[in-house]
């Protein structure tokens, strides 16, 4: 029994060493939100200088991805928007100065990344959340002569399940749509 769990370990070990390391490049990452505003138009913003990493190995089909979205990178149409938004009303950002997203599964169909299941924290919680993937692709960066990967993803989420309740009561939506937009560079 200790000799299969010790094969085991050491199998895991292995398949983990040989997926492909990749960091967040910040200046082609972001995160954005999109809520319906009292059914007239739609409020949105962003996160952005996402940083973080990336495990991916296509050919096992297996993949992780560790995001940190500072909230201090918060932005909106305004000023006096975006500091409404980073107010205890919404995101809290003094108390909560980020919100991470953190995933150890890829989800293929045939050899196409379809979605990425993870855990996303906002306002202290950490609930699942499934990233659709609109579109995902690897290349060689002729400028940086490496290999990059990533894409768009998109989910809907319960921003009340966090504990965004504001508005919900007046009847503004709970829904709030999440576009992630990640390319990540092989190190």
């Amino acid at each position: 029994m200790k000799k299969i769990l010790f094969v085991s370990v050491l199998a895991a070990a292995a398949a983990a060493a040989s997926a492909a390391q990749y960091e967040i490049d910040p200046f082609h990452t972001n995160a954005r939100f999109e809520i319906d505003h009292f059914g007239t138009s739609s409020n949105v913003g962003g996160i952005y200088e996402v940083s973080g990493k990336v495990e991916f190995d296509a050919a096992k089909k297996t993949g992780s991805v560790e995001t940190v979205m500072p909230l201090a990178n918060l932005q909106s149409s305004s000023a006096a928007f975006t500091k409404h938004l980073k107010s205890a009303d919404l995101f809290n950002a003094e108390k909560y100065p980020e919100m991470r997203f953190v995933s150890d599964k890829f989800v293929f169909n045939g050899k196409k990344v379809a979605a990425v299941q993870g855990k996303l924290t906002m306002l202290g919680k950490t609930l699942p959340v499934t990233l659709k993937a609109t579109k995902f692709n690897c290349y060689v960066n002729p400028m940086k002569k490496t290999e990059v990967c990533g894409g768009d993803f998109t989910a809907l989420i319960d921003r009340t399940q966090w504990g965004m309740d504001y508005l919900v009561s007046a009847g503004m939506t709970k829904n709030v749509k999440l576009n992630i937009q990640i390319e990540a560079v092989k190190k």
